[in-house]
């Protein structure tokens, strides 16, 4: 028996990127996954990228799961809540929650401080990568405690409160981690399990773009960037997800920070190349200083 048959996940911001390779990994393990996000086959959104929920969702049915799309602006409370009412209505339960909506990499203008940097593209960075975990979590507590359970999972970037080299991007970053440890401490008496998990130099699609490459060949990246080399592919961190959704003893690691590499020490699993890349000690050795 796959280890989340039954399960129902919904991972929001599941469009591409890490959001994609978790959905995919979910239903590896046999789980029902609402893939939800902006983009669909019919509207862009504002990021104006080619992968759609529809894509992924058959993803999900394909690697052995039942994906299923839904067009949901996190941002919106009444579309969250709308969601959830269908969550409800078919599937009857709720049993994971990603937290994946990000949407900030066009707003962030790196090299610019406080006070230089766009207020309004900063505030709209919160806005999606922040009120919308608030506002779903919200709205997915009530179907949690119908079911006695529960996990909660907000994707970060790194694992500590420190600077991440720009203002709105750390507030952004340290607020999911904060969230995570501050929902598992509200959440302890009706056994939800609330955590935060951060990949390392995530290889998403816009990043194989950017470096001129593709997946098969993104070795090739290390022309553009030299630290390309320790990157990860989206199914690294849906590897972590999976082990985690599936981990019996999961409710001991509530409040918790977990990096992919470290989990991968953890629970044994590898990167779709069969490598295990360790993203905390290449910064430490080749970034840091």
């Amino acid at each position: 028996m796959k280890s989340l048959e039954g399960k129902i996940a919904i991972v929001a911001g599941g469009t591409r990127g890490a959001g994609r390779g978790i959905s995919v990994k979910l239903g590896e393990a046999g789980a029902t996954v609402y893939v939800t996000g902006r983009t669909t086959s019919k509207s862009l959104s504002p990021m104006k990228r080619k992968e759609t929920i529809e894509e992924t969702a058959d993803m999900v049915t394909k690697s052995g799961g039942l994906g299923i799309p839904v067009r949901v602006d996190h941002t919106v409370e009444s579309e969250v809540v709308e969601l959830m009412n269908l969550v409800k209505r078919e599937s009857g339960r709720l049993d994971i929650l990603v937290n994946d909506v990000w949407g900030g990499d066009p707003l962030t203008e790196w090299g610019k401080p406080i006070g230089e940097h766009s207020l309004s593209k900063g505030l709209q960075m919160q806005k999606q990568a922040v009120e919308s975990h608030i506002i779903t979590s919200h709205h997915s507590i009530p179907l949690f405690k119908e079911n006695n359970e529960g996990l909660i999972i907000e994707i970060t970037d790194g694992v500590d409160y420190k600077p991440r080299g720009n203002f709105y991007y750390s507030l952004a970053k340290v607020s999911t981690i904060h969230m995570a440890q501050a929902m598992a401490d509200d959440l302890i008496d009706d056994k939800i399990t609330s955590i935060a998990v951060t990949p390392g130099f995530l290889r998403s699609e816009a990043m194989l773009e950017l470096m001129g490459v593709t997946e098969e060949n993104w070795k090739e990246g290390v022309k553009v960037d030299q630290h390309f080399i320790a990157s990860e592919s989206p199914y690294y961190i849906g590897e972590a997800i999976k082990c985690l959704a599936s981990d019996p003893e999961i409710a001991k690691k509530t409040g918790g920070v977990y990096s992919t590499w470290e989990l991968s020490e953890q629970y044994g699993f590898k990167d779709i190349d069969g490598t295990q890349p360790h993203w905390g000690n290449y910064f430490r050795d080749h970034v840091k200083d």
